[in-house]
């Protein structure tokens, strides 16, 4: 057994925990960030140390090239922009600035979200959409009637099942306390996108 440092064994734990829970490897300056070095640098400089250790690969040119030996990246992964939140329950204003991206198995979504919304509320309970999640959009215009949706009204954003009949149009909470919203005619209403899929995070 090889006796590191705690610093160089913390590099090593760092580098392992992103290429298992994220799917890929860190960059130096992820390294140095997480593990409290001052530069790049410094962090290039354990890294090289545990490559001679043969714990670590490290792939020349590519700025995610660091892996524990033996490890290999997931395939089918995604990097979904997570951009701001989505009311299940009232609207609440749009404040769709990008928030974070994450690096996601594609096999979670029905079809690939081009971004993620934090779910704040709980009027969609019963089609498992529980406040907190991070749902998965997939931008478009048009939704079905009985598609889960994110629309817009009044300038503010919601997620709801879609009714569309001969005479009115309806967002549909799915938790029996919420009343259903009935877009009127004349309201600024738009489908911004349809749900595909959620990450629930412990």
């Amino acid at each position: 057994m090889l006796d590191l440092s705690p610093r160089r064994t913390a590099v090593l734990s760092f580098i392992r925990d992103r290429v298992v829970g994220h799917g890929q490897p860190p960059t130096l300056a992820e390294i140095a960030e997480a593990c409290g070095l001052a530069t790049r640098g410094a962090a290039r400089k354990h890294v090289l140390a545990l490559a001679e250790a043969g714990l670590i690969e490290v792939t020349a040119g590519q700025a995610r090239g660091i892996r524990p030996v033996g490890m290999r990246a997931r395939t089918n992964l995604l990097r979904v922009p997570v951009l701001g939140r989505v009311a299940a329950g009232p609207p609440i204003g749009a404040d769709a600035g990008l928030v974070d991206t994450l690096t996601l198995d594609a096999r979670l979504f029905s079809s690939v979200p081009d971004y993620l919304l934090r779910v704040q509320g709980d009027s969609m309970i019963e089609d498992g959409i529980l406040d907190g999640d991070l749902v998965g959009v997939k931008r478009t215009p048009e939704a079905r009637d009985g598609q889960v949706v994110v629309a817009r009204l009044d300038g503010e954003l919601t997620i709801k099942r879609l009714s569309r009949t001969v005479d009115a149009l309806r967002l549909l909470p799915r938790n029996p306390a919420y009343a259903p919203i009935k877009v009127e005619a004349g309201q600024d209403f738009a489908v911004e996108g349809v749900f595909c899929g959620l990450v629930r995070r412990g």
